[in-house]
This record gives structure tokens, sequence and C-alpha cells, in this order.
């Protein structure tokens, strides 16, 4: 699934859509890998997928913090960013495996960093810069990720935005 997104609007668009389309973490923790240059629109499109979801207040960008956890209802929600990591070898010090249980939503900025010692991915997100605005495309990598997909290709609202609808 490839979509045009013109401005940063756009690109909240498709967090409050991927939160609207989500279908849950009911038997396990789901996984949205996002890629893309600096100022892509990665955490820009988190920040709205979360408010989406419910999560109030401050939502802060984990570039220094590198984990930041949230509370939207029954679902934990752990927004991480690896940017600064040297390697995978750091992933283990984080403490993700607290966070595998069903009801989490892992959101990965810079998953490249961690390779192997990340969760699989349910559905990959690369934001890439376009010519007016950003490029992004979608891939499913799980039966969960096609679900959330399938549920993302009915939100009207993203319309304007497709590219194609594969």
């Amino acid at each position: 699934m490839e979509l045009t997104l013109e401005d940063a609007e756009a690109t909240s668009l498709l967090g409050k859509s991927l939160a609207g389309a989500f279908p849950g973490a009911t038997e396990r923790a789901a996984a949205l890998y996002l890629t893309g240059d600096l100022g892509a629109g990665k955490t820009t499109c988190v920040r709205s997928l979360l408010g989406a979801l419910g999560v109030t207040g401050l939502i802060r960008s984990p570039t220094f913090t590198l984990v930041e956890t949230y509370r939207a209802g029954a679902l934990l929600c752990v927004h991480v960013d690896l940017y600064r990591l040297a390697g995978a070898a750091e992933v283990d010090d984080l403490g993700l495996r607290d966070y595998l249980a069903a009801g989490t939503l892992l959101l990965v900025e810079w998953p490249q960093r961690g390779a192997a010692a990340l969760p699989s991915p349910d559905l990959e997100l690369d934001l890439e810069f376009a010519e007016h605005g950003r490029h992004a495309r979608l891939h499913a990598a799980s039966e969960l990720g096609r679900r959330w997909q399938h549920n993302l290709k009915n939100d009207t609202r993203l319309a304007p935005y497709l590219s194609n609808l594969t």
C-alpha cells in the first residue's frame, strides 16, 4: 500500500487511520516498524496514532530516552527510537522483552538498528521525502499486519492520498 502525503497534516491523518485500523493485540504484542530519514515524519505519525488511541497529555519523542510508554485504555503502547544505538547488542539493555505480552503495541522507529534483537514486525511503514511532501509505503509482515492493512484500506479518509491499492 502506497500513499503520497502532501504535508504534516496528511502524515498525522495516516497515524489516526493506523489507530482506527489497528486490529488489537489480544494474543500477543503487536509491532509497527517505522523507517525513513530524519525528519521524514515517523514521530509525527506515532504521536497522531497515540492520540487517536486515546493517549492524553504530552507525547514525547523517545530520541533521548529511547523508550516511552503510554496507556490507551487496556492497551500498553511502547514507543521506541533506536536511532542513537550503535547496534543490536544495545537493544537488550532497553528491556523490550518485558513488553512482549498481549495487550501491547510496540512502535519502533529506526528498527534496522535493532536487527534480530527485536520482535518481528506486523506492519512496516517506510516514509521518505518526495518532490511534494512524503511518500509512505506500508507492508504487512504477518497475519495481524495483513488484517491491519486491510482495515486501513477501508479508511475512506486516506483515499485522496492513495498511490495504489496493492
